[in-house]
């Protein structure tokens, strides 16, 4: 089931052949863990939106407040939980997409919408510890800019980059900008542990402004055990590394087991995974 622009409808009375977002990439998304009708960090993915939106010189709807979007996607929740039986906790996307006409110049920029959701297992967030290799993907670069930071439908590198990262038998890769340092994870932000100093990349390397890699700098900076620096990081830094985890809302923190011939601990991981369960009350 899919809320399309207001109306709950069954996913393939949905056409695509007119949508921008299909043909050209001219589209957001957001992607939204929700636990018992609450949107996890609601307001950090409302405001990234938004901004994406400007960036992008979309004409953002009167309608478009945050209590409106919020009330659309427990819509889909309530009509989804009433047809497939109760489920409490859900990966939900929202996708914002210039309306149909033009061709790389759109001829109108407001926009449309499509709400999906499928079922998650966890609710709590849990540092999974289980292997979790990575390498590189030195095939193509992501370009160190304001574009690169936002989530929009242009994701073949990461697409290439996860089909790379599935033929040689990887949990995940990191991605290089054009400058050969380390932006990001092909599904979230990066950190690098060494004693109680955490490094992520910053977002003028071109990674993703993630929420959660928000959520976890904030965390840190509070913290009295660790520090944070948002710098540069170079390939060469993550075999001194002490640990490495990946960040997104949906995950929360994902410990890296290995890196070529580097094997990690995941002690920072697990303590952070355990002060952001207890700062969201899920424990």
């Amino acid at each position: 089931m899919l809320n399309n622009n207001g109306s709950i409808v069954e996913t393939h009375t949905v056409v695509l052949s007119n949508n921008r977002g299909f043909e050209y990439g001219d589209a957001l998304f957001e992607t939204v863990k929700v636990i018992n009708n609450k949107i996890l960090f609601w307001e950090e993915h409302y405001f990234r939106l938004m901004a994406s939106m400007r960036i992008l010189r979309m004409e953002i709807p009167m309608s478009f407040t945050m209590e409106y979007l919020e009330a659309e996607i427990i819509k889909l929740l309530i009509s989804y939980t009433k047809k497939k039986k109760t489920h409490t906790t859900f990966r939900v996307k929202l996708i914002v997409n210039r309306v149909e006409g033009g061709m790389y110049a759109p001829k109108d920029n407001s926009v449309n919408y499509i709400i999906s959701a499928k079922v998650l297992k966890d609710s709590i967030y849990k540092n999974n510890i289980d292997k979790y290799e990575v390498d590189l993907f030195k095939d193509f670069y992501v370009s160190p800019s304001l574009i690169s930071t936002l989530k929009t439908n242009n994701k073949i590198v990461n697409v290439v980059g996860s089909v790379f990262a599935k033929e040689n038998n990887f949990e995940n890769c990191f991605l290089l900008n054009t400058n050969k340092s380390i932006v990001e994870a092909l599904n979230g932000n990066l950190f690098l542990v060494k004693g109680n100093n955490i490094k992520t990349p910053p977002l003028e390397d071109g990674c993703l402004k993630g929420v959660m890699r928000k959520q976890i700098i904030k965390l840190i900076e509070t913290s009295p055990k660790y520090s944070i620096k948002e710098e540069s990081i170079s390939p060469f830094e993550l075999q001194k590394a002490d640990e490495l985890f990946v960040t997104n809302v949906i995950r929360g923190i994902q410990s890296v087991t290995k890196y070529r011939k580097k094997t990690y601990a995941n002690i920072v991981a697990t303590d952070l995974t355990r002060i952001l369960n207890r700062e969201l009350a899920l424990i």
